[in-house]
């Protein structure tokens, strides 16, 4: 079943009266209510697409949390052939936050890796809703170590609202472990894609996206805290995380215009989680041609080229 967010309310409405007709039509043979159903499969759809086509950054905020948005696993599933998960961080533990492994993506090896935040109550559990711990990061270095080391492009899908906060992860150096993992990233001799998905939180998101190219889906969001922490802490009400939604600049609109990500990727009319296998391959196409971009850089280039791009962020407003 469809879930429908309170701003899609107009579309949810005509979208049930489409499907009563259609639960009224096969109980009446001899009424032919087609032209009634085509009429207002057409009022919904136009509607969806004027009201996707002027979305507010706090909708584009709600639309990037969708509980059927599909997550780092599908992409994985839909993009990554002959797929071998890894796991631990060989220093203290495995973090489901973080899966990653090694594939194939369009028949070329990779190394692959993105925060997933799971889709019920035991997948949440389990991949700790997408916010890491030290030794996910650390996992995360150990791959991307280990691609360099064979030569294979890094591919990282960022969806998570940021790193885990909580005490033990202080203790075991949360940090630390978040600015290891951008350190590896800048010295990757090897090409790097990074995708936001859905939410691009902090420093939890920057510590796998400090990428080559750095592309987001339409209606993802990147910024460095969210939006309820900003107007937790500019005007001390979660209520206003409209506000901050608007003031921070966090959509890919923006972003792109501002120079800090590389590439947007068109999503189907509704949002992603509308059409899951069509915005899955619009991202594999935006990720190919990117790669592409990057094949002919050799190990030095490469490295140059992601220090000029994070150094000169700002400096051309």
């Amino acid at each position: 079943m469809r879930s429908y967010l309170d701003f899609e309310k107009p579309v949810a409405e005509l979208e049930a009266k489409v499907e009563e007709l259609r639960a009224l039509g096969e109980n009446r043979d001899a009424v032919s209510i087609s032209d009634d159903i085509n009429r207002l499969e057409a009022k919904a759809a136009e509607a969806l697409k004027d009201l996707y086509a002027k979305l507010t950054p706090w909708q584009k905020t709600l639309v990037a949390r969708h509980p059927q948005r599909p997550h780092f696993v599908d992409y994985c599933a839909g993009l990554i052939t002959d797929f071998t998960p890894l796991a631990g961080d060989r220093k203290f533990a495995e973090d489901e936050a973080i899966v990653g492994g090694f594939g194939r993506f369009r028949g070329e090896p990779v190394c692959v890796l993105g925060q997933e935040k799971g889709y019920n109550t035991e997948t949440r559990i389990r991949h700790n809703f997408g916010m890491a711990r030290p030794e996910g990061y650390r996992k995360a270095v150990r791959l991307m170590e280990m691609a360099d080391r064979f030569g294979l492009p890094v591919l990282s899908f960022v969806d998570t609202a940021g790193a885990y906060p909580g005490i033990e992860a202080e203790e075991r150096g949360q940090a630390e472990a978040i600015a290891r993992s951008t350190e590896a990233q800048l010295g990757l001799g090897v090409p790097n894609v990074s995708l936001v998905i859905g939410e691009g939180g902090s420093g939890g998101a920057i510590a796998i996206a400090t990428a080559n190219k750095v592309l987001m889906m339409e209606h993802a969001i990147y910024s460095v805290i969210s939006p309820e922490g900003a107007a937790s802490i500019l005007w001390r009400d979660a209520a206003r995380a409209q506000d901050a939604a608007t003031n921070m600049k966090i959509t890919a609109q923006d972003l792109l215009r501002l120079g800090i990500i590389d590439g947007i990727v068109t999503e189907p009319t509704g949002g992603a989680h509308r059409d899951p296998e069509a915005a899955i391959a619009a991202a594999g196409t935006a990720i190919e041609d990117a790669l592409q971009d990057l094949n002919n850089m050799g190990p030095a280039e490469l490295r140059d080229h992601r220090a000029d791009k994070f150094l000169n962020i700002g400096r051309k407003l």
